[in-house]
């Protein structure tokens, strides 16, 4: 099976042509997700990529959610007219551009000061919802404001019942079109080589400072127009005042994740929750039928980017058993591994009524600011709009389990 993070060598003769990505600052010239990503290499320092790229322990579910991609191969119908497709769904009841989220994702203002609002307002323009992570660094008060945004929030359980209580209220303060509860984040991943940029727990190694140091473009994007790391906004004043370094408050928070969540505070938050409530983070198919009968309006499968528990099964792995046992009943959702319009086709035709994705906007991010998670989501829009011309499906309804095969 092929990796599909690579150019294949097919094309390729002892390494001839030489093929790289673009590392230059013309976005216009990123002509895939991968590109961005390698821009976003060069400009980021050490410790900032290994949070973004890492997962845990031997990185087994980190790989697997794009191998599993690899797994699936289209069977184009030809003499087809496509001249009137179009990506637009319904998502929540409401049109989206594309069948696409963009996912929560915490410590947005490590890659750039106002991180969180640079990727709401790509999300508005490109017509897409946005999801908010309770980790972000820019105030959800101040997200909300962003124009023609579909704000949706994420929700951390941790530390007492006045945290979370907090955050719901505030959100719905807010109009947040929906709440998403993360589910397999209680624990926090064995995420061993971002530890490794550390010499404690709340304090980076003198390389790593060194390492940063060299990195003035990183330096000017984030410490110089906030004067120092980035605060945890939306929480910071639940976290002791001794605590409240960027670090500290990061290892802090990971500390008061109660073990104890279960099913019990799931339905007490659903009856705090006036609109739209959705379950992240499943991964089994008992927790799928827990979820539909608990009365949930979404659920997205999800290993956290592979970066809490090692060694499981993909999101895709699971899809097409979740959708059958769902029925109809509440829309299934998949995050992790997308970087391409193609993922974005296989995961609708396996079942799912949006991708959601994290990692491909923060390369945007990272590589551009909001232009560059503009240029990302353009990307995959343009590839997924092609690609299913090319696969003989004029309308997102046409994508089924019929123009697809595992291998």
């Amino acid at each position: 099976m092929g990796d599909p993070l690579r150019h294949t060598r097919i094309a390729q003769l002892a390494g001839s042509p030489r093929r790289r990505y673009y590392t230059g600052a013309d976005l216009r010239r990123a002509v895939a997700v991968e590109d961005l990503r390698a821009m976003a290499h060069r400009r980021m320092p050490r410790f900032v990529l290994e949070y973004l790229e890492g997962g845990a322990e031997e990185e087994a579910s980190l790989a697997r959610d794009r191998l599993a991609f690899g797994d699936w191969r289209f069977m184009p119908r030809q003499l087809v007219d496509v001249s009137a497709r179009s990506l637009a769904c319904e998502l929540l009841g409401r049109r989206s551009a594309l069948p696409l989220v963009i996912a929560p994702t915490g410590l947005n203002g490590l890659f750039r000061e106002g991180g969180d609002l640079m990727l709401a307002r790509a999300a508005a323009a490109a017509g897409v919802p946005y999801v908010q992570s309770t980790m972000s660094n820019d105030r959800m008060e101040d997200v909300a404001r962003t124009p023609g945004l579909r704000h949706w929030w994420q929700l951390y359980v941790f530390g007492g019942e006045e945290v979370w209580q907090s955050l719901v209220q505030r959100a719905d303060a807010c109009g947040c079109e929906a709440l998403v509860l993360t589910t397999n984040a209680q624990i926090f991943g064995n995420r061993e080589w971002s530890r490794r940029t550390r010499a404690g727990p709340a304090r980076p190694s003198a390389a790593t400072v060194l390492d940063a140091a060299l990195h003035p473009r990183w330096i000017a994007a984030t410490l110089l127009r906030k004067r120092g790391l980035p605060v945890f906004r939306n929480v910071i004043d639940f976290v002791p005042r001794e605590r409240r370094g960027f670090f500290e408050t990061a290892h802090w928070i990971r500390e008061q994740q109660p073990e104890s969540l279960d099913w019990r505070l799931v339905e007490r938050i659903r009856l705090r929750w006036p609109r739209p409530f959705l379950l992240k983070g499943l991964l089994h198919p008992e927790d799928v039928r827990r979820a539909v009968d608990a009365g949930v309006d979404g659920i997205v499968l999800s290993s956290h980017g592979g970066r809490q528990l090692d060694q499981t099964i993909a999101p895709l792995d699971l899809l097409a058993e979740a959708v059958g046992i769902a029925r109809g009943r509440v829309p299934i959702h998949l995050a992790g591994g997308v970087r391409r319009g193609t993922d974005l086709l296989k995961a609708l035709a396996l079942g799912a009524t949006s991708a959601w994705v994290a990692r491909a906007p923060l390369y945007g991010l990272c590589a551009g600011g909001e232009a560059g998670v503009q240029r990302a989501l353009e990307i995959l829009g343009q590839e997924a709009f092609d690609a299913m011309g090319l696969l003989g499906a004029a309308s997102l309804d046409e994508l089924g389990p019929g123009l697809i095969r595992r291998v």
